[in-house]
């Protein structure tokens, strides 16, 4: 049935025209905002979780700039710490060359205290920011924000990489130990291998001497003294002295005097004698080729040095003394340590830092295309459908006109 009043081939030409018009409109949309998915409407759980992303990617390039503050703090103590650590070392040859007995010793610890004082300019100027990590003004760790972490219940939790502090600082006071009198000689405190403390013991070429510490308490005092002035005369006469502390035991007191003695032979390169501990008891071995005389002393009513946090003990080395300049060789070796360790901590903590930032940069990239993936037009396919969507709006405009002049052909009926 044909009718002038409802023409359904024009209806449907039009239908049809307004579909291809509306996604039309949508792909001149899209090649337009660059986006297939720009709000909640084009899809709404694409653009829930795209957003999320987005957040996310905003985030992780605030902790890159967290990271590269962290990076830079933790980079001003190493380079501080190692700079500590070469001016330790040029102090350390300071007191080899005081180990000998025909230098100018004061015109040494002149040195030295020069370059004491150079460590703390060193570690007042360590700071990035206000943040100095190296003064000792904390002892808490750290924490530089190094990541996000979202869960699949949608829980985020920060992480933190923690770099620990070093203290530095010659700030801290400490005092020297005090040696006491000498009158103790019986093997109470010292046994200079059978032999009352106090008595020389001459040592055949070849031979050992074992001195073992027999007592200990707060305030007693320890001497070892090396003597081949009367034979080869390689070091003289050299005196190596401890005084315990409260804390301090037989092995304890045994390890300081053997160390003290393997440090000054190993810092003037001195073969002629070997050192070896075995708990409380302190091995010497003479290859001089020569008898030598090896003492041992021991004395009470002495005070115990009293170490400083940091680097405070450089203000107790003097190497004006023979006594003195042997202690130091210990001394500069346990504060050398201590920059050595603080430098390669730091270290670590920059390289895992710099780590971690090439990680949330990877992490930013790769959000970033997932995004892009979820959200992002393909422009070669939306242009190709703009040309087909073109071709078919001109066919659909040329239905609805041809659909429109149908009702025209009525008129012949009626003729």
């Amino acid at each position: 049935m044909s009718s002038i009043l409802t023409n359904n081939s024009a209806m449907v030409a039009l239908e049809t025209l307004r579909g291809i018009n509306k996604d039309l409109a949508m792909v001149q949309s899209e090649i337009s905002t660059g986006k297939k998915v720009s709000s909640a409407k084009d899809n709404a759980a694409i653009w829930a979780i795209s957003t999320v992303m987005s957040t996310d990617v905003e985030s992780f390039k605030q902790i890159q700039d967290s990271l590269n503050l962290g990076n830079s703090s933790v980079g001003v103590a190493r380079s501080a710490s190692e700079q500590i650590t070469s001016v330790l070392q040029d102090m350390k040859e300071l007191i080899v060359s005081a180990q000998e007995e025909n230098v100018d010793r004061t015109k040494i610890q002149t040195d030295i205290a020069a370059l004491r004082d150079q460590v703390g300019s060193i570690v007042g100027a360590a700071q990035f920011n206000g943040l100095n990590l190296i003064d000792g003004a904390s002892s808490e760790d750290v924490s530089v924000l190094a990541s996000l972490d979202r869960t699949s219940a949608g829980t985020v939790n920060a992480s933190y990489i923690s770099v620990a502090r070093a203290d530095l600082s010659i700030s801290n006071s400490s005092t020297a130990a005090t040696y006491g009198g000498t009158g103790v000689t019986d093997t109470s405190l010292i046994d200079n291998g059978g032999t009352n403390a106090g008595t020389a013991d001459t040592v055949a070429d070849a031979a050992t001497q074992v001195i073992t510490i027999a007592s200990v308490a707060d305030g007693n005092g320890y001497r070892i003294e090396l003597d081949d002035t009367g034979t080869n005369n390689n070091i003289g006469t050299r005196t190596f002295e401890y005084v315990a502390g409260s804390g301090d035991s037989a092995n304890s007191v045994a390890a300081n005097l053997e160390t003290q003695l393997s440090n000054f032979l190993s810092a003037t390169g001195q073969t002629d004698y070997t050192v070896s501990r075995t708990d409380d008891a302190i091995s010497i071995t003479n290859n001089s080729g020569a008898a030598v005389d090896i003492t041992s002393f021991s004395s009470t009513g002495g005070t115990a040095g009293v170490s400083a946090g940091g680097l405070g003990d450089l203000a107790t080395i003097d190497v004006t003394t023979d006594t003195g300049a042997t202690a130091a060789l210990t001394s500069i070796e346990t504060l050398l340590g201590q920059s050595i360790d603080a430098a390669a901590g730091f270290g670590s903590a920059q390289k895992r830092i710099d780590t971690q930032s090439e990680f949330v940069q990877t992490m930013v990239d790769s959000l970033t295309t997932g995004i892009g993936g979820l959200t992002d037009t393909d422009m070669e396919a939306a242009s190709a459908k703009l040309q087909a969507l073109q071709v078919q709006q001109q066919l659909g405009t040329q239905a609805l006109s041809i659909a429109n002049q149908a009702p025209q052909s009525l008129l012949s009926l009626f003729r």
